[in-house]
C-alpha cells in the first residue's frame, strides 16, 4: 500500500468534518464529491444548497446531495458566528458591522465553523491565494498552543528506500516562513514531527536539524542558529528525537553520521529534515523531486490549532481528494 492510499485508508477509519468554501470550483467540488462517494470525510460546502446542486448536476456529480451545504447568506448560525468573530478581532479595530459583512466570505464562514466547534479543517486555494487562506485561519483559529508562526512540510516519496521510513522523509518549511529566528525554528522542528506522526504515520520520527556544519565543524551566526533551535526545541517537546546541527550526509548515511556525529542517535538515521530558512528548504525539495524523480506532497500546513490547508491554483482533482485525506488526519491529531 502506498503512503497516500495509507493517509486515505486513516481518513476513512474516522472520518473528520472538512470544509470546502469554494463550492463554484469544479475540481474542488468534483474531489468532494468523490470523496462523499468513497466515506473519506464528511463535507461541508459553503454557497447556495440550490445553486451547488445545480452546478454539481451540469457537471454529472452525484453524490453531492450526501454533503452538508451552508449559505451564510440564511444561516441561522450566521449571526452566532459574526458576533464570534466581532469578540474574536474587536481589539484590532473589528465592529459588529464589519464582522456582519466579514461572515458572508466563504473562506472566514468556514474557519468560524471550525473555531465553534462545528468543522475539524478546512481546505482553499485552488480560487484562492494563500494570502486568502491563511489570514482567516490565523485571525480566528489561530495557532496551536507554543507555536507563534506558520510552516509548510512536504512528504517526499523517493526512489531510496535506504533513507527515512523505507525512502519517504518529511521535510520543512518549504512554504512559509522564509527567515526563521531561533524560536521559529524550534516551532517549525515540532510541527513536522508531528505532521510526520499525523500525515506520513511515522511512529518514531527523528529529527535532524540541518546546516552545512556537523556538531561545530564550521563557526557561523548560522550555525549558532541551528545549535540554539535544537536545545529551544527539546525545551517545546521533551520525548522529540533530534540533534543538530547536521549536515545532510550526516543526517541521512549511517556511515557518515557514525564518523561526523559518533554517539548520535539521529546522524545516519533521520526521517525528518528541517531546513534553516525557507530558502534552502523550497530550492532542496524543487531538486529532489527534479534530479531524484521523488513523488512530492504538499506544502502541507502547520502550527494552526485546527488544520486549514492551501491549494496551488493549479491543482488536480486528485490533489484536492488527497488533501482532503491529509487534512483530515491533521484533524484527528489536533483533538
Amino acid at each position: 500500500m502506498s503512503l497516500i492510499e495509507q493517509i486515505v485508508a486513516r481518513a476513512k477509519s474516522n472520518k473528520q468534518r472538512i470544509v470546502l468554501p469554494e463550492s463554484f470550483e469544479e475540481r474542488t467540488i468534483t474531489a468532494a464529491d468523490r470523496a462523499l462517494a468513497d466515506g473519506l470525510a464528511d463535507i461541508i460546502l459553503i454557497g447556495n444548497k440550490e445553486k451547488v446542486l445545480e452546478y454539481a448536476a451540469q457537471l454529472g456529480l452525484k453524490h453531492i446531495g450526501k454533503a452538508t451545504i451552508i449559505d451564510p447568506a440564511t444561516s441561522p448560525k450566521t449571526a452566532e458566528y459574526a458576533n464570534l468573530l466581532f469578540e474574536l478581532r474587536k481589539n484590532k479595530g473589528m465592529t459588529p458591522e464589519i464582522a456582519a459583512k466579514t461572515v458572508l466570505d466563504p473562506l472566514y464562514f468556514g474557519c468560524l465553523i471550525i473555531k465553534s466547534g462545528d468543522a475539524d479543517g478546512q481546505i482553499s486555494g485552488a480560487l484562492s491565494t494563500t494570502g486568502e487562506t491563511l489570514r482567516p485561519a490565523l485571525q480566528i483559529i489561530k495557532c496551536s498552543p507554543g507555536i507563534t508562526c506558520v510552516s509548510g512540510a512536504m512528504l517526499m516519496i523517493t526512489q531510496a528506500p535506504e533513507y527515512g521510513e523505507n525512502g519517504v522523509l518529511v521535510i520543512g518549511d518549504v512554504a512559509v516562513t522564509p527567515a526563521p529566528d531561533a524560536g521559529q525554528l524550534a516551532q517549525i522542528a515540532v510541527c513536522t514531527a508531528r505532521t510526520a506522526k499525523s500525515v506520513a504515520g511515522f511512529a518514531d520520527p527523528r529529527v535532524a536539524m540541518l546546516s552545512f556544519s556537523t556538531k561545530g565543524s564550521a563557526k557561523h551566526e548560522v550555525v549558532d542558529k541551528v545549535v540554539e533551535a535544537t536545545a529551544l526545541a527539546k525545551e517545546l517537546d521533551p520525548s522529540l528525537k533530534i540533534d543538530g546541527e547536521l549536515q545532510a550526509d550526516a543526517a541521512l548515511v549511517p556511515s557518515v553520521g557514525k564518523k561526523k556525529a559518533p554517539g548520535s542517535e539521529i546522524a545516519g538515521n533521520a526521517n525528518v529534515l528541517v531546513f534553516p530558512n525557507l530558502e534552502v528548504g523550497n530550492i532542496s525539495y524543487k531538486l529532489i523531486q527534479r534530479l531524484g524523480h521523488a513523488e512530492a506532497i504538499g506544502p502541507i500546513l502547520q502550527g494552526i490549532a485546527k488544520p486549514v490547508n492551501d491549494l496551488s491554483r493549479g491543482c488536480s482533482v486528485d490533489d484536492v481528494y488527497n488533501l482532503i485525506a491529509i487534512t483530515a488526519c491533521q484533524a484527528m491529531d489536533a483533538k
